[in-house]
């Protein structure tokens, strides 16, 4: 079975959706969600093989819910009453791209190159591997007391590997996370944030102040006072970020 979740801002449209989808066996539709906030909730839950994404939607677009999203990833085919956004769609590694009103022919040829593709790694071609390298989210999902959180990166002080837990922080709170420190520093755009030791990547933008130490090491001082020990040999390259 291909577990599919549905997201859609409008009710009626989901609606249709699913009815189109029942003459498909082999399509299990296991949750739906009618924001993009809602939807990374979902798709973190219920880790779906297959997402329909609208793009157009309150909190977060389609689009950075794609970029946000981890591994492993889901195929996601865009649905959408606007053309514009087909080439960005693309570069995000979409399955395909349909216009609404959906019609049963062209929904069929979707749901047959998901079942030709066996997971989103082998649909990605070298070059969409490529320009996905150059696109990083602009939101983090973490979560707290059973709940998740969307948290726009500028809010992001600092991730840190704390008692075998991955946590971001922000100001003046902290979240778990399902990746690691290595995973993050993959994702996450290196003109904004950098790796300064094992444990813990910060926020070059809100450095307040970095000490030097013997040996070597150093002490960064963020902007909410948090203080984070930088590692000798991450030394010099943290300096040139923060003197570029």
């Amino acid at each position: 079975m291909i577990r599919t979740v549905l997201v859609d801002d409008e009710e009626l449209a989901r609606s249709r959706l699913k009815s189109l989808l029942k003459v498909y066996d082999d399509i299990e539709i296991v949750g739906e969600a009618a924001d993009g906030e809602q939807a990374m909730e979902k798709i973190a839950e219920l880790k779906p093989d297959l997402v329909f994404l609208d793009i157009q939607m309150p909190g977060c677009s389609g689009t950075e819910v794609a970029q946000a999203l981890g591994s492993p990833e889901p195929r996601i085919i865009f649905c959408t009453a606007y053309d514009q956004y087909a080439l960005e769609a693309f570069e995000l590694s979409a399955l395909d791209y349909l216009l609404k009103p959906v019609t049963r022919s062209r929904l069929s040829k979707a749901i047959e190159r998901v079942r030709q593709t066996g997971s989103a790694q082998e649909a990605r071609s070298a070059d969409i591997l490529a320009a996905k390298a150059h696109s990083y989210p602009a939101r983090i999902l973490a979560r707290r007391a059973g709940r998740y959180r969307v948290i726009p990166q500028h809010e992001v002080y600092y991730f840190a590997f704390e008692e075998g837990l991955t946590r971001v922080h922000t100001v003046d709170q902290d979240f778990l996370m399902d990746l690691t420190i290595t995973d993050l520093e993959n994702r996450l755009n290196p003109r904004v944030f950098f790796r300064i030791s094992r444990a813990a990547v910060i926020n070059l933008n809100h450095v307040h102040e970095v000490s030097p130490l013997p040996g070597g090491y150093a002490w960064v001082t963020l902007r909410n006072k948090a203080r984070l020990e930088v590692s000798r040999r991450r030394l010099r390259e943290l300096m040139d970020k923060l003197g570029q």
